[in-house]
């Protein structure tokens, strides 16, 4: 019997994976990864066998039960499986459930925690997501729900929280600007959204709450995250008097 490590991969740059994790590649006898994973960080695992088990929003995906029983079955035969995965495992990387199936297999394992995509683009910014005086709580939110699953009232945590960070939401930006506006947060509220944090083509776009379905429409494909509240105003201001008229501009181009 071997054990499996969840292992946390980080936002993307692979210099930014855990020391621990490296060496727990550089053991491993099965990769289980995300799609998203860094070739380079994959490279680490030379002797593994490598197999691909990506989630992608929109795309076709490995079913989280397959994953599971892959991970149990792999390590009932080999002495070190991971599973690779992105940020952080424990946050929206639906490590729970693989915990249970190896706990109830009685399999042995670990967690190796990883950067999280928020604060890796807060790095980016140069922007502390609390600030003494003005920030003293932080959101972690998904507006995004698997069917079957219960209502998932994001926005009510948004609107509590002096900072919020919105994983997967790019993609469902005019939703979630007008969900929240029509709550009462304010249309002014600062608001950044980070593009594959860490990597050399990353993209920082800047505005406000009601310029997010603008700004959604100028990314691009890779992962991003929405950063909503008073402690990016500083981030913003230099760019605003520039920022919409340039989005205007790509959208007559486009």
């Amino acid at each position: 019997m071997g054990k499996a490590y969840l292992v946390g991969a980080g936002p993307g740059a692979p210099d930014l994976l855990t020391v621990r994790a490296a060496q727990i590649l550089t053991r491993a006898d099965m990769v289980f990864h995300d799609a998203l994973v860094h070739p380079q960080t994959l490279a680490l695992a030379a002797r593994a066998r490598k197999i691909l088990v990506g989630k992608r929003s929109g795309r076709h995906s490995t079913a989280q039960s397959f994953i599971n029983k892959r991970l149990v079955d792999a390590a009932r035969k080999h002495g070190v499986v991971v599973r690779l995965k992105g940020g952080d495992p424990m946050l929206f990387g639906r490590a729970q459930e693989e915990i249970d199936a190896l706990r109830k297999a009685g399999i042995d394992f670990e967690i190796v925690p990883g950067v999280t995509a928020a604060t890796a683009a807060s790095a980016e910014l140069g922007v502390s997501l609390t600030r003494r005086g003005l920030a003293r709580h932080v959101a972690f939110v998904t507006p995004r729900a698997g069917r079957g699953e219960r209502r998932n009232d994001w926005a009510a945590s948004v609107l509590a929280a002096d900072t919020a960070v919105i994983y997967m939401g790019a993609g469902l930006a005019e939703g979630i600007s007008a969900e929240l506006v029509a709550r009462g947060k304010a249309k002014a509220t600062p608001l950044v959204l980070v593009e594959s944090a860490t990597l050399p083509e990353r993209r920082i776009l800047r505005g406000t709450l009601a310029d997010l379905p603008t700004l959604a429409l100028q990314a691009g494909g890779g992962p991003a995250v929405l950063l909503l509240g008073e402690v990016l105003r500083d981030a913003i201001a230099d760019r605003a008097a520039v920022a919409i008229p340039e989005i205007q501009a790509y959208l007559r181009r486009a």
